[in-house]
């Protein structure tokens, strides 16, 4: 933003072409547009099609979040054992992957912004640790669920078709 105001601010005027169709007044106000120059500090000045780049970024980035915040949320979910509601959360980062794949898809140029390949990384790393808790909540309801189901079978069980080896516990 800064580039811009200070490059807007510096206006080269530019030759007058007399073709005989441009009045003077509009010769004139012709003559005072603002040229986007070089600033000299080294910071590169945003041209239209860097802007339309930097919106692009900046479109990718926003969905990196969106993504990053929703998994992150799940996370913390998962670890402070609040209630969660899994369906909710698996549409919500399904949406959010959905909107950040089309969009790497469609500006797959934009894979080698550094901050774009910062974020995609700090991502990675976000969704591995959700991944890995996820895990461990996985199979924590697996051997819960485990214990259960074998708790319903030894108490529905007479013993008529078990085997002596079954009921003595081996």
């Amino acid at each position: 933003m800064q580039a811009q105001d200070s490059a807007a601010a510096m206006v080269i005027e530019q030759p007058v072409v007399d073709t005989g169709v441009m009045t003077t007044e509009a010769a004139e106000a012709d003559a005072l547009l603002p040229v986007l120059l070089p600033i000299m500090n080294g910071e590169a000045v945003v041209d239209g099609a860097d802007a339309a780049r930097s919106d692009e970024v900046r479109g990718l980035l926003a969905a990196i979040r969106r993504l990053e915040s929703i998994v992150e949320e799940e996370t913390v979910a998962l670890t402070t054992r609040q209630k969660i509601d899994f369906d909710d959360f698996s549409a919500r980062k399904s949406r959010s992957m959905l909107e950040f794949v089309r969009l790497m898809r469609a500006r797959m140029h934009l894979g080698g912004d550094v901050e774009v390949t910062e974020e995609i990384r700090r991502l990675r790393e976000k969704l591995e640790r959700n991944r890995s808790i996820l895990e461990m909540h996985y199979d924590a309801v697996r051997e819960v669920a485990g214990i259960i189901v074998k708790a319903i079978k030894e108490a529905e069980s007479d013993g008529t078709y078990t085997g002596r080896a079954a009921q003595d516990g081996k």
